[in-house]
């Protein structure tokens, strides 16, 4: 499944950097370059929560 071109250009990482994410679309995930979160994407839907996120 692939995510809508300008959905990608306006994500933001939610911490208090607010950088823009970098999509992975192999391993459907968006990674903060500031701060190294990992964001999932879960049927299609970035799960852009803070306690969820990977470091």
């Amino acid at each position: 499944m692939s995510l809508d071109p300008l959905l990608l250009e306006m994500l933001a990482c939610p911490a208090e950097d607010h950088a823009p994410l970098q999509y992975d679309a192999d391993k459907q995930t968006f990674t903060c370059p500031d701060c190294a979160r990992v964001y999932e994407v879960r049927d299609g839907l970035p799960v852009l929560l803070i306690d969820e996120a990977v470091k």
